[in-house]
């Protein structure tokens, strides 16, 4: 039911490991909220804190604001504008669509264009964290789209972002989240070089990082890369495909706006290796792996817990 805090309808498409995260912090600001998912099941744990399941996205169409969170830029298409789409019922639809998916700017600009023709704004809103930094209540969020729809969004967008930055009344946002998403594969690649750097001149990896991490090089993601290092853990929070992707985005960008991204370039083709030798589902923290296996070291877990920094 809607409060005075949060009066607005709210949809959400696409509880993976975020989206269930995100979900459930608007769910325990008392937001009223509807959620899909494809695989059902991973929607219905979120029924306990009060959201209800749907059976596709177009249920969604009454709900005065509706998030998207899916997998690329297909999706996006097919979950808005598909038969089934929660753009697709001709007589209702939803005041605000807000996308927080890493999409291409042809795909955003359709978005933006086919919804605009019925009425529909549409804020692009991608994220920085993972499921950990959304629960720590540290998750960041840059939008961009008509100012009056952020501002109405503004509430329920700042109930799991720390920090929302708003950039511009068009498409910048997507290009803020590409930009982002180049330098955590830049600073990954640097980070395992000099690790191992370290750690092949006999100072443990744990010490090093402790290290940089206390310092003014380090960071709140160097720090919760920090365990997979240290105990090569490469559970996936984001996967090599994944930034391989966004990589190329980046480098698309770079050529239609003649700004050179040499250090990205060569990011791209490390990223690209280590997906040819079967790391590409992996978390990309197992570049760790790959630069230890061109440095001719055998690198094993310590076993030693390691926290996050992120409680």
């Amino acid at each position: 039911m809607s409060t005075d805090k949060f009066p607005h309808r709210v949809g959400w498409i696409g509880t993976g490991r975020m989206g269930a995260a995100i979900a459930t912090r608007l769910l325990d600001a008392g937001v009223d909220l509807w959620v899909w998912n494809r695989t059902r099941s991973k929607a219905e744990a979120l029924e306990a804190k009060g959201a209800k399941v749907v059976d596709s996205p177009a249920e969604l169409a009454e709900r005065d604001i509706v998030f998207t969170m899916v997998g690329g830029p297909q999706d996006v298409l097919e979950v808005t504008f598909g038969p089934r789409g929660v753009m697709s019922n001709p007589d209702v639809r939803p005041s605000i669509l807000i996308d927080s998916t890493t999409i291409d700017p042809v795909t955003s600009q359709e978005l933006t264009r086919r919804a605009g023709e019925v009425g529909t704004a549409v804020l692009a809103s991608p994220v920085s964290g993972n499921p950990k930094v959304v629960k720590s209540g540290r998750l960041t969020v840059v939008a961009s789209g008509p100012r009056d729809a952020f501002d109405t969004a503004l509430p329920y967008v700042e109930q799991f972002g720390r920090k929302v930055t708003y950039v511009g009344s068009g498409d910048e946002a997507r290009l803020v989240k590409i930009a982002h998403n180049l330098m955590l594969g830049v600073v990954t690649q640097s980070m395992a070089e000099i690790t191992l750097l370290c750690e092949k001149a006999g100072v443990k990896r744990s010490d090093f990082l402790e290290f940089l991490n206390d310092s003014v090089m380090g960071s709140m993601f160097t720090a919760y890369k920090t365990p997979a290092f240290v105990n090569l853990d490469y559970t996936p929070t984001f996967t090599s495909h994944l930034l391989r992707k966004d990589l190329e985005l980046g480098l698309d960008a770079s050529r239609q706006t003649d700004v050179p991204l040499p250090l990205t370039a060569l990011t791209h083709q490390i990223v690209m290796e280590n997906i040819g030798l079967g790391q590409g589902d992996a978390d990309f923290a197992n570049l760790l792996s790959r630069q230890a296996s061109v440095s001719g070291m055998q690198i094993e877990p310590e076993g030693i817990e390691v926290s996050t920094r992120l409680e």
